[in-house]
Formats: C-alpha cells, sequence, structure tokens
C-alpha cells in the first residue's frame, strides 16, 4: 500500500504556507485599500481626483469651481492648481488636517476668508500664486505654524498687512514677485525669523519714508534677497529710478520714526483715560457754567422783586387848578 504524498510538483513554497495560515482579512484586504485609494471617486480618494498611494491627491486642471469634496487626513499632497477656485470659504480644509502641501496656482482666486486655512497646522507649503488677489484679511497664515514657504506672487496685492502674515516662526521662503506692492508695512518681516529667501522683483517700488523698513531688512540680510541688487524704486513726481541697496539708514533721518512697542502700549493705555479725563473735564466745567448762569438769574429776578416793593404806591390823582376852572 502506497503512503500519501503531496503531488508531482513538489512541496508549496514557505513563502505560500505563510499565507495560506494568515487569516484571510489581512491579506486579501490590503491590496483592495490600495486600489481604492488609487482610484478616482472613492471612499478615500477626494472627488474628481486622482490618487496616489504616497497620500497625493491630484485635481490639477479639471475647472473645479471649489475644493473638492471628500478630503481627509490621508491626504498628504494637494494638487488644486489650473482650476476655477475663486473664492475660499472658512474651514475649506477642515478635513484635511494631516496636509502638507498645498498647490493654488492659476485658480482666479480673489477672495480668502480669514479662517480658510483653519486646522491646517501641518502645512509646509503653500502656493498662492497666479491668481488675483488684491488683499488678505488679518489672520488669514496664523494657524500655519508649521508652513516653511509661501508663494504669494503675481497677484495684485497693493498692501500686505503685517496681521496678515502674522508670526510664522518656521517660514524660510517668501515669494512677494509680480505684485503692485510700493512698500513692505513696518513689522511685516519682524515676524519671520527663520526667513532666508525672499522674492521682490516685479513691483512698483516708490522712494520715500514708507520704504525704510525694507531697505532696513535688506541691509541686515544682504544674502537674503538674491535680487536685491536689481531692485529699483521710483521717487514721487520724477521719472528717476534708483536702486533700494543704495538708500543708507541716514537717508530717511527726515523721516518721523515709528514707535516703539512700550511707546505704543504708554500711548493705548494713556489715550483712553485721558480722553475720558479730558470727558469728565468738559462735564464738570458745563455743569459749573450752568450753576453759575442760574444763580446769577435768580439774584436778578430776586432783586427785580425787592426794587418793585420798595417803590410808593401813587394814589388817586388830584385835578390841576386850570382843568376845574374849565369845567366851572
Amino acid at each position: 500500500m502506497r503512503s500519501p504524498s503531496f503531488p508531482s510538483w513538489g512541496p508549496p513554497p514557505p513563502l505560500q504556507l505563510l499565507l495560506l495560515l494568515l487569516p484571510w482579512p489581512v491579506w486579501t484586504q490590503v491590496p483592495a485599500a490600495a486600489a481604492s485609494w488609487a482610484t478616482p471617486g472613492a471612499l478615500d480618494c477626494p472627488e474628481a481626483c486622482v490618487c496616489a498611494p504616497g497620500g497625493q491627491a491630484n485635481c490639477s486642471g479639471r475647472a473645479l469651481p471649489a475644493v473638492p469634496g471628500g478630503l481627509n487626513w490621508r491626504v498628504r499632497v494637494l494638487l488644486l492648481n489650473h482650476n476655477r477656485v475663486y473664492a475660499l470659504p472658512p474651514g475649506a480644509f477642515a478635513d484635511a488636517g494631516a496636509l502638507l502641501r498645498l498647490d493654488l496656482r492659476e485658480n482666479g482666486l480673489r477672495w480668502v476668508h480669514a479662517r480658510a486655512f483653519w486646522g491646517l497646522g501641518a502645512l509646509e507649503q503653500l502656493d498662492l500664486s497666479a491668481n488675483q488677489l488684491e488683499a488678505l484679511l488679518p489672520g488669514t497664515f496664523a494657524p500655519l505654524r508649521a508652513l516653511r514657504a509661501l508663494s504669494l506672487a503675481e497677484n495684485r496685492l497693493a498692501r500686505l498687512e503685517p496681521a496678515a502674515l502674522g508670526a510664522l516662526p518656521l517660514l524660510r521662503a517668501l515669494s512677494l514677485h509680480d505684485n503692485d506692492l510700493p512698500a513692505l508695512a513696518s513689522g511685516l518681516l519682524a515676524g519671520l525669523p527663520n526667513l532666508n529667501t525672499l522674492r521682490l522683483r516685479g513691483n512698483p517700488w516708490t522712494c520715500g519714508c514708507a520704504l525704510r523698513p525694507l531697505c532696513a531688512w535688506l541691509r541686515g540680510h544682504p544674502r537674503h534677497a538674491p535680487e536685491a541688487e536689481t531692485l529699483l524704486c521710483v521717487s514721487p513726481g520724477r521719472l528717476t529710478l534708483s536702486p533700494l541697496t543704495a538708500f543708507p539708514e541716514a537717508a530717511f533721518s527726515h523721516c518721523a520714526r515709528p514707535l516703539a512697542a512700550r511707546d505704543l502700549a504708554v500711548v493705548y493705555a494713556l489715550g483712553p483715560v485721558s480722553f475720558l479725563a479730558s470727558l469728565a473735564a468738559c462735564l464738570a466745567l458745563g455743569s459749573a457754567f450752568t450753576a453759575c448762569g442760574a444763580r446769577q438769574r435768580r439774584r436778578h429776578r430776586a432783586a427785580a422783586r425787592r426794587q418793585q416793593r420798595r417803590q410808593p404806591d401813587p394814589g388817586p390823582r388830584t385835578a390841576s387848578p386850570a382843568a376845574t376852572a374849565s369845567q366851572a
């Protein structure tokens, strides 16, 4: 009697035996999950996008009018460039808290809500270039504490307030080229301690006192602005061009120095107090003048009444002798 034996093709390889011993959900679901992430419109992939296993969601060039739905924590890179996202509402990316890179180039973007980027505390790269932004609200980039690269190039920014950028301690690259900036507001670069690349070309810089903060920063960071030698400003009312690096601090000696933080604190503290004190003084003086006027009027009326009481009663009048003779 022959003993039982394996088929003629030999014993199964050890790897196949290991797979057969594993529970079936483990080795059947992993390929399915990878396939679902790479499929457009799948459960784990944002709508109208093509996703890759590395966490990249490619939504470029699809004429999308808004941020696509279906964002989740698995999205690390979101490419939304070359679409039609004209506005970013509050919490537009709230479900993508693990996002590291966001590309919004060439969308015709005109308006960004101050809370549009809330929830993106891990974001490191943000590209808003080649849009139609004219202004940014205070606090727009405040939640992006991990941001390392920000591009606002090729927009229509005529003014960029320090409150819009806020404090970005890790920001290393900032692109502001090809906008409508005549100067940079005082304090704008103060909240960027690690900035080492600043792109500024293509702006209509205006020579004047408003240019003082930028010139001071360029003198203190000559290596961080590679285009500094080519930056020119136009003098008001003239056609002359001057390089920004040619203005020493003495050139701004006629300009009023901005107040320091302590001076601003004193002004803000004393301003309301002095206003309330002056208001109280005005009320007190007005009340005193009113009381004095009323007292004088009472005195005049009392004096008039006393004078009337002192005058004698004229009594009955007697007829003159001529009138008596004529009556006879």
